[in-house]
């Protein structure tokens, strides 16, 4: 059973999933892909320690729609819509995902994506529409100062490409965007 909840982006969509719980331990359905409509190609599975920030990541050739899910614990889950003729292009959504609240979160195609780990260990589930495109990918910078994402004041683990990634302005100057 996935409860359904549409947010102010076009095609961004939360999903509250139901934990079944016995003595054995629980169940939970992670995916529909009929409630959606759509095909995921690639599944990608992370583990991350606390503090780690990865992202913003996105593609431009193939750009991939995104299903997020916590299998285990907490994250505090960012997409930027970087869609040029949407009335939110530039904004910045967040959502903390975890595997307690039982949450997913489906990420269309055009926009950022990223997250930053807030537990001692953290294995969070990717079900993209595309393939990974190696030389197509790109990262937006967290730190940007227009977007304004609020992260927590913790010293961060950032991969060096997410380290030195363009503001939006300079993306968009540079008409990568």
């Amino acid at each position: 059973m996935f409860k359904k909840y549409k947010t102010r982006f076009k095609g961004l969509i939360v999903f509250e999933r139901k934990k079944h719980n016995d003595k054995r331990g629980y169940l939970i359905e992670i995916l529909r892909e009929r409630a959606l409509g759509k095909r995921f190609k690639f599944q990608i599975l992370s583990k991350s320690k606390k503090n780690v920030l990865r992202g913003l990541h996105f593609q431009l050739k193939k750009p991939q729609a995104k299903y997020i899910s916590v299998i285990k614990g907490k994250i505090l889950d960012i997409a930027v819509d970087l869609r040029k003729k949407s009335s939110t292009f530039g904004k910045v959504f967040s959502i903390v995902l975890n595997d307690k609240n039982c949450k997913s979160i489906f990420i269309p195609a055009g926009f950022a994506h990223g997250f930053l780990t807030l537990e001692k260990e953290n294995i969070v589930h990717y079900n993209c529409t595309e393939y990974r495109s190696v030389g197509n990918e790109y990262s937006l910078n967290y730190k940007d100062p227009d977007l304004k994402i609020k992260w927590p004041k913790v010293r961060l683990v950032v991969a060096k490409k997410d380290a030195n990634a363009k503001n939006l302005k300079e993306l968009i100057n540079e008409k990568v965007i």
